[in-house]
């Protein structure tokens, strides 16, 4: 590893935590933006939080700038276009359900023309503020249900009028958008994950003008959708398995790894089995996620010393070195040196403790077959073509769901939930669930 990791990482960690805390106050001269495409299933979600947003800022930031894009990004991890597809389909789906979110049962991505006629719809209308959202909610809402004919109707009577001037709240561009994404203070936020942040970040500044309520069925850190021993004797009677693809230089493996053998692993009795990855680079982390997800996880997080792709052949050479029982455990002391001591487990130094405290000999590190375990992990970790890691499959009740990244932990609670109250339907009818998942929504490979 580089002096730089070595020494300098750790003191930047230390430096990092000693640091003012996060900005008081930013700027808002730029105003608040969001970026949509009309082909992006997740502005299709987005636009149906606006008007609510809208009407709850302060003048300043009135009126919300709608950007719209014409050109799509490339999908995340080298996916497919048609993977990707299909992915946020599920996923938006699943947002949608927990949410309640207007959304199709079996969405379809809308047609050439009549998102070309959307746009010409929205280029010559004369409405605006609260107006002007009503619409694009209502022309999202066509593209997305196919109902052409009512938008046929507006392009129709949008060619009776001239084209206005500028708009200041609406604007277009080529700039490649993915999904949409709030842009406030020269920060990016996803629009449907990261629009509770956003919402805490505008209220602390005293930029709304009363509470917001976004995203009812939100699940907090360390928040527990069931309690009663009853119920909890039912998960655990189903033996939940939850397998985890990870990287081990991402220090959210570390998060949330931890996150999870605390808060789920003995209370529901599930089993998890870990499958580390091979080098992925994802060593540059947003260190204010990072942070803020230490702090809401209460999982430690500093100072830390990023492992390198030495570092990350000797941690795999090590798990594969104990028995499977063991090995999450000693995962999860390696990473702790890592993220919170600042331990190089790429210096043997530094790993000999280690080793020694689960009685593997150095020597043996060599003869491990490691390498082929960690390429056979990267195929299974592809096949389930999800697009962040860690990606993580859940298996309870002869179902199998599969989902990803940090944003998505809260499934484990909601299809817990959900399998209990197909349990409990037949008995108690008026019974309801946090979020009906239906498994054809979430179920990938």
């Amino acid at each position: 590893m580089s002096l730089y990791r070595r020494w300098l990482d750790p003191l930047r960690s230390t430096w990092w935590l000693s640091r003012p805390k996060r900005q008081a106050q930013l700027p808002i001269a730029d105003g608040l933006r969001i970026y949509l495409r009309l082909d992006d299933v997740y502005s299709y979600l987005a636009v149906q939080q606006l008007k609510q947003l809208e009407q709850i800022l302060v003048n300043d930031l009135k009126p919300l700038v709608i950007v719209i894009s014409h050109q799509a990004a490339p999908p995340p991890a080298g996916m497919a276009i048609d993977t990707w597809q299909h992915y946020s389909f599920n996923d938006a789906k699943i947002l949608a359900l927990q949410h309640g979110f207007a959304f199709d049962d079996v969405p379809e991505l809308p047609t050439t023309s009549a998102i070309e006629q959307a746009y010409f719809i929205l280029e010559r209308t004369p409405l605006q503020g609260d107006a002007f959202l009503y619409l694009l909610e209502d022309i999202f809402h066509m593209l997305w249900n196919q109902q052409y004919h009512k938008l046929n109707m507006l392009y129709l009577m949008a060619q009776h009028y001239p084209q206005p001037t500028a708009d200041q709240q609406l604007r277009f561009t080529k700039t490649p958008v993915l999904s949409a994404y709030f842009e406030f203070g020269g920060r990016r936020y996803h629009a449907v994950d990261d629009l509770l942040r956003l919402t805490r970040r505008l209220q602390q500044q005293k930029l709304l003008t009363s509470a917001p309520i976004f995203l009812i069925n939100h699940l907090e850190w360390r928040e527990h959708l069931i309690h009663d021993a009853a119920s909890l004797n039912q998960i655990q009677m189903m033996q939940p398995t939850l397998d985890l693809y990870v990287a081990l230089e991402d220090p959210f493996t570390w998060l949330l790894l931890r996150y999870i053998a605390d808060e789920f692993a003995d209370l529901y009795n599930m089993r998890m089995t870990v499958y580390p990855l091979p080098y992925q680079g994802c060593d540059q982390f947003d260190w204010n996620v990072a942070m803020r997800l230490s702090k809401r996880a209460e999982v430690a997080f500093t100072p830390f010393c990023r492992p390198d792709a030495v570092a990350v052949e000797k941690m795999a050479q090590a798990f594969y070195q104990v028995t499977p029982d063991q090995q999450l455990e000693l995962l999860l002391e390696l990473l702790q040196g890592v993220w919170t001591q600042g331990k190089d487990l790429g210096y043997m130094p530094h790993l000999r403790p280690f080793l020694e405290r689960y009685d593997i000999a150095i020597d043996d590190l060599t003869e491990s077959t490691y390498v082929e375990q960690l390429k056979h992990n990267q195929q299974q970790c592809e096949m389930w073509q999800q697009p962040h890691l860690p990606v993580m499959v859940l298996r309870v009740a002869n179902q199998q769901f599969v989902f990803n990244s940090l944003y998505r932990v809260w499934l484990i609670e909601s299809i817990f939930s959900h399998l209990l109250s197909q349990h409990y339907v037949a008995r108690e009818p008026s019974y309801s669930a946090h979020i009906p998942l239906d498994e054809a929504s979430i179920k990938q490979g």
